[in-house]
């Protein structure tokens, strides 16, 4: 179970919200508006609801959000979203933070910043998630076949020594075929000297006996 605290919004965070508890994680709410706040209360009773803006470091204190896994901000605010991240990330050591963005060409400029994962929609941003709630290797896997081949989903941290690494530098086993590059709402279809970008997610066609080397290889530190 991680601990994830959504900040801001409201349908946004009744979605996020309702999908996280329902996998058994602990979910705060912060947000600003007291209506909002009584209607996510009433959304379901494992959900925590702070009332505060979330932008500021007392509200952020007194919420307890140094015990969290992830935060996620869903102000309709750019800037505000950079400074919750900001805070969660540098004041109190949150481990991973995503932030919303309504102007796409944010994007780069949030990734600088050190915010670990920026989307556009909140349907990415429930991918997201959905990524950084998996342990360790941070992939999904389907086996195909009797399972002699594997396809796997794999995110790229921030902090990987393979980005800004073309595929050709990352001495990926010989038995992993890199299929596609799923970056934001963009397919990249890869080759030799695709760069690996923060946040990319990687699908490898894979042996089975292969995909874990090539997943630590991915997202090693």
């Amino acid at each position: 179970m991680l601990d994830i605290y959504l900040i801001g919004g409201y349908n946004k965070t009744r979605t996020l919200a309702k999908s996280l508890l329902k996998k058994g994680h602990k979910v705060t709410a912060i947000n600003s508006n007291e209506e909002y706040c009584r209607e996510l209360a009433e959304t379901d009773s494992r959900l925590c609801v702070y009332k505060g803006d979330g932008s500021k470091p007392f509200i952020l204190e007194e919420s307890s959000i140094y015990n969290a896994d992830i935060a996620v901000a869903l102000t309709d605010k750019d800037a505000d979203n950079l400074v919750i991240c900001e805070l969660c990330k540098k004041k109190f050591k949150v481990k991973k933070t995503v932030s919303l963005v309504s102007d796409p060409r944010k994007i780069e400029f949030f990734y600088r910043m050190g915010i670990d994962s920026v989307v556009c929609a909140v349907t990415s941003v429930s991918g997201i998630i959905e990524q950084l709630l998996l342990v360790n290797e941070m992939s999904t896997f389907l086996p195909v076949g009797e399972g002699r081949v594997e396809i796997t989903q794999v995110a790229i941290p921030s902090n990987s020594k393979v980005v800004g690494k073309t595929l050709m530098e990352i001495k990926l086993p010989k038995e992993v075929v890199v299929g596609c590059i799923m970056r934001g709402d963009k397919i990249v279809i890869p080759r030799g000297d695709t760069h690996i970008l923060t946040a990319d997610v990687l699908l490898l066609i894979s042996a089975v006996s292969h995909h874990a080397k090539a997943t630590k290889i991915l997202t090693d530190v």
